[in-house]
């Protein structure tokens, strides 16, 4: 996600909080705010696919996601 539209949730939160949001701020905001959850997950499944275990004997194993069959 580019900076300018994190700016923009920015503005539009603080906006929200002090004067309100017009219709179309309040579905521009939902839109961002979807964007903003898709880029993390997308960052946070990334992170979790080069993700090792090491157990106590040193052995190494991927970890395996929640869709997958252990």
């Amino acid at each position: 996600m580019s900076k300018t539209r994190l700016e923009r949730i920015n503005e539009l939160a603080h906006k929200a909080k002090t004067v309100g949001l017009t219709a179309e701020e309040v579905a521009e905001r939902d839109v961002l705010r979807k964007e903003y959850v898709a880029a993390v997950l997308g960052n946070v499944r990334a992170q979790l696919d080069n993700t090792y275990v090491v157990d106590g004997q040193g052995n190494k194993r991927k970890l395996k996601g929640g869709d997958e069959e252990a």
